[in-house]
């Protein structure tokens, strides 16, 4: 596993990345977000984004985007917002990241 920097805060959650699982979770691997990859691994199709109940209103969905979507962009990777979390809400808020979203029109049309 390695460790994704996120968010430079001073309290930031250390978020883990677990490749062989396919999410990003804190430490305690309590709150996650997962995703598969799609179009031979071009793709990162984030699926779901949870955060235990005890956790809530601490960013911590947030932080766990953020690393996904660093992860994305650093390895050029598009990536496909399923979870209504990341469409709904994480994108619009942080509108920089619709860059790195998938879109059809960057397939060739050879």
């Amino acid at each position: 596993m390695a460790t994704v920097s996120g968010v430079a805060a001073t309290e930031a959650p250390k978020i883990v990345w677990n490749e062989r699982d396919k999410r990003f979770e804190t430490e305690d691997k309590k709150a996650y977000l997962e995703y598969e990859l799609r179009n031979g691994g071009k793709v990162m199709d984030i699926t779901h984004t949870f955060v235990p109940s005890s956790k809530r209103g601490l960013g911590l969905a947030s932080h766990l985007s953020v690393a996904a979507f660093n992860h994305a962009q650093s390895n050029k990777l598009s990536v496909i917002p399923t979870c209504s979390y990341i469409s709904d809400t994480f994108v619009p808020r942080n509108p920089a990241w619709k860059s790195v979203l998938f879109s059809e029109d960057l397939k060739s049309s050879i």
